[in-house]
């Protein structure tokens, strides 16, 4: 995203010296060169879907169209608020319209448009599901038997209509909750790799009759993170001082 804005976005201002940018507006994104530039930069096959979307809503849409999808309750900077309507089983009518509008877009699934609803047009009721999310379903609320053994649109639609019968208008931000808190335990879980080699280095100074023995005991393991490539080494140490009095002859 700082890529995208520092090429795209219009300047904002420094901060501790380093300059900021804007998101950028869907016309700046049109030109024919945009794809290639966009897979220069790392965007790999989001490139084409980037430009193409950009186009679509440029070219293909009124200005303000995608504000115009925005929940009334959660209006753009300056414009008051306005009831959504009612809360049914599948959201209100404003975001059924809005995620299906979304969908029309290239390269936009249910999830996409979920996030963007969700996230970019204040829909609280939309549950972005994949499948670490469904597996999340899976294993706390039961999915997973009789007609939803996999994650198809019917699935998708009864994950997110269950959360919304449990939060309601804020279904998509407890999905949200979940998740995250999910990916935390799921990111401190770890493996040892290779078996842990002790060393043990012991010094005697002779003080007051007494004799100190200290022992500084390092342990190296490698571990690996179930959501990581590379095996890290884990270093700690601890120290171990025991005092000893010598015998009066």
């Amino acid at each position: 995203m700082e890529k995208l804005c520092s090429y795209y976005g219009s300047f904002i201002g420094y901060l501790d010296s380093k300059p900021y940018h804007d998101m950028p507006s869907p016309a700046a994104l049109t030109d024919p060169k945009v794809e290639a530039h966009l897979r220069q930069l790392g965007f790999g096959y989001r490139a084409k879907y980037i430009h193409q979307t950009a186009r679509i809503v440029s070219e293909e849409h009124a200005a303000g169209w995608l504000d115009s999808l925005r929940n009334p309750e959660n209006p753009v900077m300056g414009q008051e608020t306005s009831p959504a309507g009612d809360m049914l089983s599948g959201g209100r009518q404003g975001y059924r319209l809005a995620h299906e509008e979304l969908l029309a877009l290239s390269g936009v699934g249910p999830k996409v448009a979920d996030c963007v609803c969700l996230m970019g047009l204040g829909w609280g009721e939309a549950v972005p599901v994949d499948t670490h999310f469904w597996q999340i379903a899976q294993r706390d609320y039961r999915f997973g038997k009789g007609k939803h053994t996999s994650l198809t649109k019917a699935t998708y639609d009864a994950v997110g209509d269950h959360f919304r019968g449990l939060w309601g208008k804020e279904a998509g931000w407890a999905h949200s909750v979940l998740f995250a808190a999910d990916l935390r335990a799921f990111s401190e879980r770890h493996s040892i790799k290779v078996e842990v080699t002790e060393t043990k280095q012991k010094t005697e100074a002779n003080i007051l009759g007494e004799t100190r023995v200290k022992t500084n005991i390092v342990t190296v393991a490698q571990v690996k993170r179930e959501n990581e490539d590379e095996e890290k080494d884990l270093l700690s140490v601890r120290t171990n001082t025991q005092r000893k009095k010598k015998r009066k002859v």
